[in-house]
Formats: structure tokens, sequence, C-alpha cells
């Protein structure tokens, strides 16, 4: 399939466009992955240290992604990760993981973790969260293109209007950056 545009300052020009990929809903890709957690978790206060569960995060994030892009997707960064209540030694860990948004070969992943005693039928609770953006990429490591997500419930929808603004508020903070670096660059700053 052939577009045909102008570019400022050219004459028309014909551009290769990529084949529309069909969308998939929110469901088809939304994961669990449950984990005990023993004494090898622990950190030196004795509670679960908070990278055995950011590993668990970025697994179940990482499998939701593979499976919404239909390949190999990677981490690209990880936002907003906070941890709300401490993760014991006998906790069953919840990682519940879905595509939040998707942009042309990025998806943002939204995540919710829970704990429950392992041993006790009380309902789980919420230790943790985080939203994570995720590459498609080919077998030479070069970015592909995903499908676009269709949220199917108002949850869902929500979820990919604040995903949008957390891709809208990482771009400007990232040109912020770049802009003062560069300010300081000419400024005779080489920090």
């Amino acid at each position: 399939m052939c577009r045909r545009h102008k570019v400022e300052g050219m004459t028309d020009q014909a551009t290769e466009v990529e084949p529309e990929i069909p969308g998939k809903p929110t469901s088809a890709s939304r994961t669990t992955l449950s984990h005990i957690m023993t004494h090898n978790d622990t950190n030196l206060l004795g509670t679960v240290h908070g990278g055995v569960i950011m590993k668990l995060v970025d697994d179940a994030a990482g499998a939701v992604a593979g499976r919404h892009s239909g390949g190999p997707a990677v981490t690209a960064s990880m936002d907003e990760m906070a941890f709300l209540e401490p993760v014991r030694v006998g906790d069953l860990v919840h990682v519940k993981a879905q595509v939040n948004w998707t942009g042309r070969t990025s998806m943002e992943v939204g995540v919710r973790v829970l704990a429950e005693r392992w041993n006790e039928s009380a309902p789980p609770t919420q230790v943790g969260s985080a939203y994570l953006v995720f590459a498609a990429v080919d077998a030479d490591g070069k970015p592909r293109p995903v499908p676009p997500v269709i949220p199917e419930t108002d949850r869902d929808r929500r979820r990919y209007q604040e995903a949008q603004i957390r891709r809208t508020h990482r771009l400007a903070r990232r040109r912020a950056i770049r802009e003062l670096r560069e300010q300081r660059a000419a400024e005779g700053f080489h920090d």
C-alpha cells in the first residue's frame, strides 16, 4: 500500500504505509502471576525484598506485552512503582497485569500486586502497583508494530485515558531534561 503526502518544502512523495494490524481486546493478554514468598526472598528487615517484587512485576508485564504484541517485547521503562504494604514470608503474591495503552511499537502495561496469607482465607490486600512501557522488537531487536488495544470496560477505558496522560508527562519530562542538558552544554557545563 502506498500513500502520497506533501512534506514541507518538497513535492508529493510516495511513502510505504504499514498494513493496519487488527486490534486486540484488553482481556486477550491480561494475566496473573502467583508466587509464594519464602525466606530466600527477604531483605535485612525480614520482609520480602522490593527487588523480588519488582522482578515479578516485570515478569508478569513482559508476559502480557509478549502476548499482546504476538512476539518478543522488551522493558523500556518502569513508572510509578509504588510499594503500599510490606510483603511477608508466607504471603501468596498475585501480580495482575494488562495492557492499558498502545502506540505504534510500544505498550503501557499496568500492574497490581496483591498479597494474602498462604494459610488464611482472608481477601488479598493490594501491596503495590506499577506502570511499565514495553517496546515490541523483531528478531534483530528492531521495533515492530503492535496491535491497538481495545478497552472493553469502563475501567479499561479509564486506564487507557490515564495511560495517555502518563505518556504525555513522560515525553514532556524527557524533552525538558534534554533541553536543560543542551542549555548547560551551551553554557560550558559538561557534567
